[in-house]
């Protein structure tokens, strides 16, 4: 049986936070150690293999791919997301740029990037411990909403980790 236990609530406000912080650090805001990704990156590259985003096709528009992460994968609001997704095309934020982007998407000096609806992003081959890879290849033979696990190690284009 269970029994209640008394304590005071600043002590038991105090370790449900800390419990929440850390499951948040460790879940969502630190990189995986595997591939340096954080998870939202790993949805919305997923994301892009199933749109087709191929570096053979058309780029489509950013709003496209959040829509589809926060439909599918990543339920926690399109301005994390689409935040996320233009860091990962910036090449002055990252060191090396996972995806491509054509428009607007910052600059280095704070200028903020336009609204998802005028950038576009596709045409990303990714630098891995096997050779460029396009985006579609990531996952292959993957279903749509499946959860294969993604397994690469990311790349610079000196060929480091």
């Amino acid at each position: 049986m269970s029994e209640i236990i008394k304590q005071p609530i600043e002590e038991e406000v105090k370790s449900a936070y800390l419990d929440y912080a850390m499951s948040v650090i460790v879940g969502r805001a630190i990189p995986d150690v595997r591939d340096g990704l954080k998870p939202v990156q790993r949805r919305i590259l997923y994301a892009m293999n199933e749109l087709g985003l191929y570096p053979n096709k058309p780029y489509k528009k950013s709003a496209r791919v959040v829509g589809e992460v926060l439909g599918k994968y990543h339920p926690h609001g399109d301005t994390s997301v689409y935040d996320a997704l233009v860091r990962m095309a910036q090449d002055f934020t990252l060191r090396y740029p996972l995806i491509q982007g054509q428009g607007n998407f910052g600059s280095i000096d704070g200028d903020p990037p336009a609204a998802m609806r005028y950038c576009v992003v596709g045409d990303t081959l990714i630098n891995t411990d096997k050779g460029l890879i396009k985006i579609k290849d990531i996952v292959p033979d993957s279903e749509e909403n499946s959860d294969n696990p993604i397994n690469i190690k990311v790349q610079s284009l000196n060929r480091k980790i």
